[in-house]
């Protein structure tokens, strides 16, 4: 019989509605006229299909009243509890994943009453249940048995034994609307999401398709992972991304293997039997609500709204984070060699100092650090989850950083210089030194616009998207006008009075770095298209 919400007369499943709610640990409440389930979810879609079924909790707490019980185990795929019937004898009640039930039933239920189960029931049921795993259903079935012998021993051995079949349920958990937008982007930012769950295997292909996890082959049950080497899992885990009917010890052999493959691993989960593969994991996600305490603090991290959008959206968060670092140490490092350069330079032709102390310290406060802040608060860009990982041993200075540094500070240092010769040909130190001082500044402000990307153009870059740097840049250009124009600030800085066509004329000096970095952005990114 399939219950589909209307209550139905059938001696069967108003035994199957009693052991839906004697085997449950689920508790129905009402709030502001709103009724409720508190526990575990499937604990809870349980108690109100039997409700609806037409069974009563406060008939099966009174009449039957738990006397113990045995837990969910991940071997067994089972749990039950026994309870004692107003006869004075006990009844256990099971619940579990079909084929675990089954194993220990010798009888089924009918309209007809109890009669011996035969192998043709068995397939009967098997098929059945591969029929709702096809609907994307969980199935659970139920089974009980009279215990005449008082004394019996509190173990699953003694009493999931000769069980009576009772039935199955179904239930459909739909993925939250979020969950295939947040795969998508995980593929997309080459990310592999692989599905590892106790549920049927036609259950978990389903569910698994209409998330959009691809996998090569169909899915891997614990039982056929048994069989398998090292080796050969090794080969084939790589082409599957569905795992089902699988217990603690599989999970940590699948995690494991994937870790072996040179992958970095998120683990999720919920239950005791996560914990090993939580651990096990690079890192490990435990579920906030829904999850044990002992997932909690076997995780390296804990979602709190028990979300996987939350993880992606963490993920690019990350990558962010990992960005700003990067662009701002690269900017702030070019800096630096372009200075160094610069005075070196200077130095080894016995040429006079083109900077005075006080203006590499203006430089390194005002002209470099405030623009630097601001690049480490840079939005997130939106292409960000379109690149690939990182690879483990990748490290921060890859090759590509260093050049990069190398090369703008060249380019900066060899403005700077162009100017400082060009005005102590006509001019005076103190101007030639204003003139390498006002294209330094210049080259860094400007340059810290294309820092924001290491492949987008500065064109390409919204400025809106992080208007605090815009403000900088601005505030910065207007004291260096100021420091050369008159006035307390040029006192200040030591520097010389320099016409106004000639700070535009060292402005468009100090842009040359910008446009020849760009330039090789786009360069770059002709190479890399196909």
């Amino acid at each position: 019989v399939r219950f589909e919400g209307e209550k139905v007369t059938s001696s069967a499943l108003s035994e199957l509605a009693v052991a839906l709610l004697a085997c449950n640990d689920a508790r129905l409440v009402e709030e502001k006229g709103v009724w409720k389930t508190v526990g575990d979810p499937t604990e809870g879609a349980l108690l109100t299909a039997g409700i609806k079924a037409g069974a009563s909790v406060e008939t099966v707490e009174r009449e039957l009243p738990r006397d113990f019980e045995i837990p969910f185990d991940s071997d067994r795929k089972r749990s039950a509890v026994i309870r004692r019937t107003p006869d004075g004898k006990l009844c256990a009640f099971v619940k579990g994943a079909p084929g675990a039930v089954l194993s220990c039933c010798t009888q089924i239920r009918t309209e007809d009453g109890v009669r011996p189960m035969t192998e043709t029931d068995r397939a009967e049921i098997l098929a059945q249940t591969s029929a709702l795993g096809k609907q994307a259903l969980r199935v659970l079935a139920s089974a009980s048995r009279a215990i005449d012998a008082p004394g019996v021993e509190r173990t699953a051995e003694a009493v999931e034994r000769e069980l009576t079949f009772l039935g199955l349920t179904g239930m459909y958990d739909p993925p939250r609307p979020e969950a295939k937008g947040a795969i998508s982007r995980c593929r997309e930012a080459g990310i592999r999401v692989v599905m590892i769950t106790g549920d049927h295997p036609d259950t978990a292909q389903v569910i698994a398709r209409e998330l959009g996890i691809d996998s090569a082959e169909n899915a891997l049950t614990g039982a056929q992972l048994d069989k398998l080497s090292v080796a050969e899992l090794a080969k084939r885990i790589q082409r599957v991304s569905v795992f089902a009917r699988v217990t603690a010890a599989h999970k940590l052999r699948i995690v494991r293997a994937l870790r072996a493959g040179g992958a970095v691993v998120a683990m999720t989960g919920d239950g005791v039997n996560d914990a090993p593969a939580l651990k096990g994991a690079d890192i490990g996600i435990a579920m906030g609500r829904s999850g044990t305490e002992v997932t909690r603090q076997a995780a390296d991290m804990i979602v709190t709204d028990d979300n996987f959008a939350t993880i992606v959206a963490a993920v690019e968060e990350g990558r962010g984070i990992y960005a700003n670092i990067r662009k701002t140490l690269e900017y702030l490092l070019a800096g630096n060699v372009g200075e160094l350069l610069l005075v070196t330079v200077c130095v080894a032709v016995n040429l006079p100092a083109p900077l005075l102390p006080i203006h590499l310290l203006w430089i390194n406060l005002v002209t470099d650090g405030l623009p630097a802040l601001c690049l480490a608060i840079d939005p997130i860009d939106p292409d960000l989850m379109s690149r690939k990982p990182r690879r483990r041993s990748e490290k921060l200075t890859d090759r590509g950083f260093l050049p990069m540094i190398f090369l703008s500070g060249v380019l900066t240092a060899s403005v700077a210089l162009a100017a400082f010769l060009y005005a102590r040909q006509t001019q005076t130190l103190q101007t030639a030194q204003t003139y390498a001082f006002s294209v330094l500044v210049a080259a860094e402000l400007l340059r810290a616009l294309g820092a924001r990307s290491e492949v987008k153009p500065v064109w390409r870059i919204p400025l809106r998207t992080n208007l605090p740097l815009i403000a900088v840049i601005a505030g910065s250009c207007a004291l260096q006008l100021w420091s050369v124009r008159g006035g307390l600030l040029e006192r200040f800085l030591k520097t010389a009075t320099v016409p106004l066509a000639d700070c535009l004329w060292l402005f468009a000096l100090g842009a040359v770095p910008l446009v020849v970095l760009e330039a090789v952005k786009v360069v770059r990114s002709a190479r890399r298209k196909p």
